[in-house]
C-alpha cells in the first residue's frame, strides 16, 4: 500500500484548467480515469486525509503511484477525452465500465432497407456509422430532434415501422413532418436513403452546401411572398446552427492525424503529441529535451519526427505540426515512405485541427512548467545538483548557499552590476542586492566585476571585525553613504522593496544592503559557499584578484560562460565541460540567468529614469506635484529659469525656501541643449519644455545591445 504523499504534485504545479487526469499503480498501469471542471481541486480532494475518504477512494489512492493529468478547453473536450481514455485502458477503479456501462452514441443503421437514426451503447457493429460519443442521451436526442427538421429520417424500431405498415397510418412524427414516413410510401426507399446519407453528410462536417441551398430556397420563398415557406426555412436554418457543434478533442469521422505542438525556452523543449485515430483521441506521449543545439522551432519539429517515426511507429495521412522543417520535402517524402502513400504534412489554419492544435500546445506548455518546477522543488534534484557542482569543482562540501554576480550596461553607460542569492538551491530574493559601479566610468566588465566583489566583501568583514572575530582596514569608496537612495526602483513607505523581490526587510538601506538601528548590516555577513560570475576567464581573475586583496580564502569561485556553458576556475586554462543532462549545470544557469534577469531590469529602469530627466528632477525638496505646478504655470523652463523669487512664490504650494532653492539650482546650470523632434528632425525651443514631464536631448549614440 503505498502513502499517497510520495507522489502528491508539487503546490501549485496542478492547472486550474479543465482537463483529464489518470491514476497509475506501481507497474504503470492505468487504475483509474477522471475529469474536472478544474483540475486543481478536484486533484488536491484526493491527497486529504485518507479518514475523510470514501472506502473506494481511499484504496484507490493508496494503490496508486502516480498521477498525470492532461489539460483541454472545455469540459465538453473532458469528457470525450476521459471515454476514449476509458475505453482504451478499462481502469478497475472506474465503476461504470465494470457495470458494462458506456456512453451513448448516434448510430444511423445504413444496413437496413430503410436506415434509421437512434441511440446505441457497446460495441460496434457493421453497416452502422456511429458519431459522437456524447455526455449524456438526452445531448443526441436534443441534436436529433433539431437535424429531422431538415433530414426527416425515421427514428422508430422496427416493430413500430412494421405496424405502421400493416395499417397504412404513420406515426405521429410523420403527421408534424419529422418523418419522411416510407413506412406508407410517402418517400420510396431510394429517396428514404438519400435522406439518411445527407444526414451522415452533415453529421461529419459538410454543412455548407445545406445552408446555402436552404437560404436560396428562403430567399426565393420570400420574394414569391410565400413567407409562411420562408419562416419554416429560416428555423430550419436555425436548427441546423444549432446543431452544428464545434468539438477540439473530436474531429470529423474517420480523420487519422497526428498533432505534434512544442513549447520551448532558451535551454529546453517540451514535446506534445495527440494520436488521432477515428476521428478521436487515442493516445498522447511527450517529453522534454535539453537543446543541445542552436535549433529554432522547425528544426526541433523536424528532430521530433525523426524520434516519432524513426522507430517504427505508424505514420497516419496527416500529421499536423506548428512549424514546417525546412527544407520540408525530404521529411515529407520520408514519411510518405514510411507510410506507403501520401502524408499531408502541414501547419492547420482553421477549423476544428487548428482548435485541437491548441489543445496541444496547452498540454506542452504545461508540461515544460511542469518539468521546471519538478526539477526546481524537488529535494532530492536539488540535493543531486548541489552535490554534482560539488563534485565537478572539487570543493569540500556542497555550496549551500551560492552568489551570483552580472554587470549590465548600454555602451558604457548606466553600469551595474547585480547579485542574486540561492541556497539549497532556491532563489532567495530578499538577499538580492543591486549596486552602481562609482570607481570610474565607461565600459569595463572586469574592473567593475572586481569593484563589486571588493564591495561586497569588504562589507562582509566589516561585520566580522564588528565582531570582534576578524580586523579589516577601512576603505573610503565602501563607506555608507549619507546622501539619497540609489533609484533602483520603487519602495513602499518604510523604504522596503516592493514587487521585483530585491529587498523585503524593512528600515531605511545603503546601496549595499539594509542595515539595523545600530547601522550594522543584516545580510551581507553571510559568506556564500560558492561564488559565481557571469563570464569566462577575465572576470574570473578579477574576481579571484578581489578576494586575494582582501584575504579571503575560504570562498570557491567559477565563472560561467555563455556560449558554450563553459566553467571556469581561477588559474585554469582550460574550463570544467559538464553534461548537458547534467542537474548541476542546470541549477548553474538558473542562477546565471536569473542574475543577468536582475541586473538587466536594473540597468534598464535606470536609463530611462536618466533619459526623461529634466533640470527640476534633482532640485532638494520638490516633489512631482510640485513640479508640475511650476512648469503649468510658467509654461517653460526658459521662463521658470528667469523668474524671479516672489514669481516663483506665486504658485500655490511654493514658499519662499522652496522658491530660493529653486532659483538658486537653475541659475547655476548651463541651460540644456534644445530638444529635437526624432520624426522629423526640428528643433523645438519652447515647446518641449511646455510639457507636464520635462524632454531632454536623447544621447546621440548609436543603437546598442544591453550588455549583461
Amino acid at each position: 500500500m503505498a502513502d499517497p504523499s510520495t507522489y502528491r504534485p508539487a503546490p501549485g504545479a496542478i492547472p486550474t484548467s479543465p482537463g483529464v487526469y489518470r491514476f497509475r499503480d506501481a507497474h504503470g498501469r492505468v487504475i483509474y480515469v477522471g475529469k474536472a471542471k478544474s483540475l486543481r481541486p478536484r486533484l488536491s480532494s484526493y491527497f486529504q486525509d485518507l479518514a475523510g475518504l470514501h472506502p473506494r477512494t481511499a484504496t484507490m489512492v493508496t494503490t496508486a503511484a502516480s498521477v498525470e493529468w492532461t489539460v483541454v478547453g472545455t469540459e465538453v473536450e473532458a469528457l470525450q477525452l476521459e471515454y476514449s481514455w476509458i475505453k482504451e485502458f478499462d481502469p478497475r477503479f472506474n465503476v461504470k465500465y465494470r457495470d458494462d456501462k458506456s456512453y451513448p452514441e448516434l448510430a444511423v443503421t445504413l444496413d437496413e432497407e430503410y436506415p434509421r437514426v437512434q441511440v446505441m451503447r457497446g460495441a460496434h457493429k457493421k453497416g452502422v456509422r456511429y458519431f459522437g460519443p456524447y455526455g449524456h442521451a438526452w445531448a443526441i436526442r436534443e441534436t436529433v430532434d433539431l437535424l429531422l427538421r431538415v433530414f426527416p429520417v425515421r427514428t422508430c424500431s422496427n416493430g413500430v415501422f412494421r405496424r405502421a405498415r400493416q395499417v397504412g397510418r404513420p406515426c405521429l412524427l410523420g403527421y408534424i413532418g419529422k418523418c419522411a414516413a416510407p413506412c406508407v410510401g410517402k418517400v420510396s426507399a431510394d429517396e428514404h436513403r438519400a435522406l439518411a446519407e445527407d444526414f451522415c453528410d452533415f453529421m461529419v462536417g459538410r454543412t455548407g452546401n445545406y445552408l446555402r441551398r436552404l437560404e436560396e430556397q428562403m430567399q426565393e420563398a420570400a420574394a414569391e411572398l410565400e413567407y409562411e415557406k420562408a419562416a419554416r426555412l429560416r428555423d430550419d436554418i436555425g436548427a441546423l446552427k444549432r446543431a452544428m457543434e464545434k468539438n477540439a478533442i473530436v474531429l470529423a469521422d474517420a480523420t487519422d492525424a497526428d498533432l505534434l505542438a512544442l513549447a520551448e525556452d532558451e535551454l529546453e523543449a517540451a514535446v506534445q503529441i495527440f494520436h488521432v485515430r477515428g476521428g478521436r483521441v487515442r493516445g498522447q506521449r511527450g517529453w522534454v529535451t535539453d537543446k543541445v543545439e542552436d535549433v529554432d522551432t522547425a528544426g526541433l519539429v523536424e528532430h521530433a519526427l525523426q524520434q516519432l517515426y524513426g522507430g517504427g511507429e505508424s505514420v497516419p495521412r496527416e500529421v499536423l505540426v506548428p512549424a514546417l522543417p525546412d527544407p520540408v520535402e525530404p521529411v515529407r517524402e520520408w514519411l510518405s515512405g514510411l507510410r506507403g502513400s501520401q502524408v499531408d504534412l502541414r501547419i492547420p489554419q482553421r477549423g476544428d485541427k487548428k482548435d485541437l492544435m491548441a489543445t496541444v500546445q496547452r498540454n506542452a506548455q504545461q508540461a515544460l512548467a511542469l518539468h521546471k518546477t519538478k526539477r526546481a522543488s524537488d529535494l532530492t534534484t536539488r540535493s543531486r545538483a548541489l552535490q554534482e557542482i560539488a563534485d565537478a569543482l572539487e570543493l569540500d562540501s556542497v555550496p549551500l548557499r551560492i552568489e551570483c554576480y552580472d554587470i549590465s550596461h548600454l555602451q558604457g553607460e548606466d553600469v551595474v552590476a547585480s547579485m542574486v542569492v540561492f541556497e539549497d538551491g532556491l532563489a532567495r530574493k530578499s538577499e538580492y542586492r543591486r549596486f552602481q559601479i562609482k570607481g570610474f566610468e565607461g565600459q569595463d566588465d572586469v574592473r567593475s566585476m572586481h569593484e563589486v566583489i571588493s564591495r561586497r566583501f569588504r562589507r562582509y568583514l566589516r561585520e566580522r571585525e564588528q565582531t570582534g572575530e576578524w580586523a579589516v582596514p577601512e576603505s573610503e569608496d565602501d563607506q555608507p553613504e549619507d546622501g539619497p537612495r540609489i533609484d533602483d526602483g520603487p519602495r513602499t513607505d518604510d523604504g522596503s522593496r516592493t514587487e521585483d523581490g530585491s529587498r523585503t526587510e524593512d528600515g531605511p538601506r545603503t546601496e549595499d544592503g539594509p542595515r539595523t538601528d545600530d547601522g550594522r548590516p543584516k545580510r551581507f555577513a553571510y559568506p556564500p559557499q560558492l561564488l559565481v560570475v557571469d563570464g569566462g576567464q577575465p572576470q574570473v581573475a578579477a574576481a579571484r584578484r578581489a578576494l586575494d586583496e582582501l584575504g579571503i580564502d575560504d570562498v570557491a569561485l567559477c565563472g560561467l560562460a555563455k556560449r558554450l556553458e563553459e566553467v571556469w576556475l581561477p588559474g585554469e586554462d582550460d574550463p570544467v565541460v559538464l553534461p548537458r543532462s547534467s542537474e548541476g549545470l542546470y541549477l548553474l544557469q538558473r542562477v546565471r540567468d536569473e542574475a543577468h534577469r536582475f541586473a538587466i531590469s536594473y540597468q534598464r529602469n535606470k536609463r530611462s529614469k536618466r533619459l526623461t530627466a529634466g533640470e527640476l528632477d534633482s532640485v532638494p525638496g520638490l516633489g512631482e506635484t510640485r513640479r508640475r505646478a511650476l512648469l503649468k504655470h510658467f509654461g517653460s523652463l526658459k521662463k521658470l529659469r528667469a523668474a524671479t523669487v516672489d514669481e516663483l512664490c506665486e504658485v500655490p504650494g511654493i514658499g519662499r525656501r522652496t522658491a530660493q532653492t529653486v532659483a538658486e539650482a537653475l541659475s547655476s546650470r548651463t541651460p540644456a541643449a534644445p530638444a529635437v523632434n526624432t520624426a522629423t528632425g526640428e528643433i523645438i525651443e519652447d515647446g518641449a519644455e511646455q510639457a507636464a514631464e520635462p524632454v531632454t536631448a536623447t544621447p546621440q549614440t548609436a543603437p546598442s545591445q544591453e550588455t549583461p
